[in-house]
Order: C-alpha cells, then structure tokens, then sequence
C-alpha cells in the first residue's frame, strides 16, 4: 500500500509540499529472482542502459534525475513517465527531463520474455543504479516490488519539485517530509557531478544577483568570468549547456569533484553555492569533499532512501505494460 500523510503548506515560497511518508516494508532485494522464468531482470535493464551509454553519456544524469523527479511528487510510482495532456511529464519542471526512451527500451526487453510482471517504478530504480555504475559509481542493491501508480497531475508537480534556489533549510524540510535526512539531500545532490544545466537557471548569479544589479559576490572570480563568456547578458545563450564539473575530461565521470568545487566557490545554481556555505550542510560537503570512497558509498544508499519514497506495494497500483500509460 502508499502510506501519506495529509497535505500540508510548508514555508517555502510559493512550493506546496504534499508530504509522503516512507512506506517500503514490502519492498525486498532481489524480488523478481524466482518470477522470471530464470530470466535475470537487473541484467536485461542493465544491457538496455548500457546499449544507450554508449552513444550518449549524458544519460547517467538523466536516469539519476529522472527517478528524483518521479518519487519527490507522488513517491517512486513511475507517475512521471504517463504521457498525458496534464500529467507531470508536462510540467515545466520536467520539461527537460531526460531518460524516458532508456526506460521504453529496458521495459519492452523485460515484457519480452517476462510479461506483466516487473513495474516501471522498479524499472526506473534499476536502470538509475546501472547508470551511475557505468558512469564509474558503485554498483547498490535496489530494493524491489513496487507498482505502478495510475494518476499523473502536473499541478502536483508544479507544487512539489523544488526549484534550483530554493533555500537550504526549506530544502531540508522538504527531504525530511519525505523521510529523507539532511545528509541524503546533500548527497542527492552530487548527482551533478555527472551532469548539466543550461544559462537560465543560474544567470542571474551573473548579472543580476536577488536584484542587486552585480553578480553573486560569493562566486569564484575566474568561473564568472568563464559563464559571463558562455551566458551573454543579453540572454542569447539562455539554453546553453553548462557542465557541473569544471574539467571537460571528468564531465562523464562519477566521482565526489562536485563538492570540491563547492568549497572553492565554484558551484553553478544557487543551491550549489548555498550548501557549500550553509552551517547546516557545510560540514557534510566538507566530508563527501575530502573522501571519495565515502561519496560513492553513500550516494548508493540515498538512492535506496529515495526509492523507498510513498511506494505502492501489494495490490494497489498496477504493473503496467507499457510506462507511458495506464493499463486498460
């Protein structure tokens, strides 16, 4: 079953969070070894990831992003990947959401030869693990057995996805009402190593910094100078994409360089730069920052904390057979 609790305004801006409390008891490692036919699922959405890695790198971040969209709204029930005139996919938040073709294709090479049985939700979970494992991550158990959930509302979206300067202590508030720990969301966040973003979701740190009209006085001189030169003031460069990590030789490459930016000033979105200094979260990026080994060990386990987020277990929800829509 989902376990909720009752929606609530916190105080974040304009966010309104609908809390969703942790509900995994019936999730287990290794749910699907004897419910295939001696079929080894995980290996079959591993291939399917791996396949789409190798003409496209970038994908690891959006997998990793995907399943954090999914399970921050209505918890990991594949709601995010209904295709709809109003469903979540269609929010502007998701617009740049990536990953839906690798889920398709994992989903269709599973129905293949186990038909009706494994969810998109625990599809998704799976091929988010495989990336950061081909990425350079560490390989984690992800817990199996979630349905599929049959409502996708895109105003639900729209009021629960945080946005990129959302302050930090909101953010804490807002991990915590999904039974995730501060250092869960400062470990979530890492993700960035291995991706991008685009000029407008960070430009005006450049120029117009909380409306001051100068830029963010808490950004690294040289990294400045490097996005005024790739985000023009005129906003022509608007969609232009920036890598979170700085050197173009690790922009595909799992590893804790994220953080070590963070204490030197170079985080890209304000959020970045706002964890790097908060007292609530400096001493964790600190930590994550100095130890590599401890990074990748612990993004593991926040991936398994998230994908236990208001999941649906037993007979509610569906197994799809198809992740864009609803059976029928």
């Amino acid at each position: 079953m989902r376990c909720t609790t009752p929606s609530i305004a916190l105080a974040l801006g304009l966010v309104l969070v609908t809390l969703v409390s942790q509900c995994y008891g019936q999730l287990s490692i290794g749910y699907y070894k004897d419910k295939c036919w001696g079929h080894n699922v995980e290996e079959i959405i591993f291939s399917a990831v791996k396949a789409e890695f190798i003409k496209d790198p970038t994908i690891v971040a959006g997998l990793i992003r995907l399943q954090f969209h999914d399970c921050i709204v209505r918890g990991c029930d594949a709601s995010v990947l209904l295709d709809g005139p109003k469903s979540e996919k269609t929010a502007n938040p998701n617009s740049s959401l990536r990953g839906f073709n690798v889920v398709d294709a994992a989903k269709a090479a599973v129905e293949e030869v186990c038909p009706g049985v494994v969810s998109c939700a625990d599809v998704l979970n799976m091929a988010a693990r495989s990336a950061v494992f081909l990425a350079g991550g560490k390989w984690y158990y992800v817990e199996t057995g979630r349905r599929d959930g049959v409502v996708s509302q895109v105003e639900e979206a729209l009021a629960n996805l945080p946005s990129e300067n959302l302050p930090v202590r909101d953010a804490v508030h807002l991990f915590a009402s999904r039974g995730l720990s501060k250092e869960d969301f400062v470990v979530l966040l890492g993700g960035h190593t291995v991706g991008f973003t685009h000029c407008e979701k960070f430009d005006h740190r450049l120029y117009n910094f909380h409306n001051t009209g100068k830029p963010d006085p808490r950004m690294h001189t040289g990294m400045l100078y490097a996005l005024k030169k790739m985000c023009p003031k005129d906003g022509s460069g608007a969609h232009n994409k920036v890598y979170f990590e700085y050197n173009p030789k690790k922009h595909y490459h799992f590893d804790n360089g994220y953080y070590k930016q963070l204490l030197v000033n170079q985080g890209k979105l304000e959020i970045d730069a706002n964890i790097g200094r908060s007292p609530l979260t400096n001493s964790i990026v600190k930590k994550l920052a100095y130890s590599p080994d401890y990074f990748v060990n612990r993004f593991g386990s926040a991936m398994v904390n998230l994908g236990r987020v208001g999941v649906l277990t037993g007979n509610q929800g569906e197994i799809r057979r198809s992740c864009r829509a609803v059976n029928h």
